[in-house]
């Protein structure tokens, strides 16, 4: 059966959309492991994607200081990184793990350095563009709070082991 070619253009139409909309979020399976994003529908996570930046750094580029004021989320999507504590390093980091979060929501002083130990891809959300977001969507405020819950019970949970 052939297709009419108001039918054939609104195929072709739709396809370019979907190539475009899954090249636009390209990290949700990366954000859907965030605790703090653990509550939020697809649509929410598509709405953060949408606010990150991609950045490639080099090997020894000190991402965050401990005692400076945070503004700003990570996810390695490739590459490594290091994380110190008063000089002494206490965690090593790769490929889908993530860092301030926290930061997010406030400018606390970083609690640790980070430092990539390869080139790396990162995707970064700054505090910023979070903030806009949550003025914009409604609801979206209790459903991070609700993803804060969450990763405080597991934290809990963790310390009582």
């Amino acid at each position: 059966m052939a297709l009419s070619i108001p039918e054939a253009l609104a195929i072709k139409r739709l396809r370019r959309y979907s190539r475009i909309m899954a090249s636009n979020n390209r990290f949700t399976d990366l954000l859907t492991k965030v605790p703090l994003f653990s509550a939020c529908s697809k649509k929410e996570i598509d709405l953060i994607d949408r606010r990150t930046e991609t950045v490639n750094v080099a090997a020894g580029k000190v991402l965050v200081t401990e005692g400076a004021a945070g503004a700003e989320f990570f996810i390695i999507v490739s590459g490594a990184a290091e994380v110190s504590r008063h000089g002494q390093r206490v965690a090593t980091l790769g490929s889908g793990d993530f860092f301030g979060d926290l930061a997010l929501l406030d400018r606390a002083p970083r609690n640790a350095t980070v430092t990539t130990t390869e080139p790396s891809e990162l995707v970064v959300l700054g505090q910023r563009e979070f903030a806009g977001l949550v003025d914009e969507v409604p609801g979206f405020a209790n459903k991070l709070l609700a993803g804060l819950a969450r990763r405080l019970r597991e934290y809990d949970a963790q310390s009582v082991q």
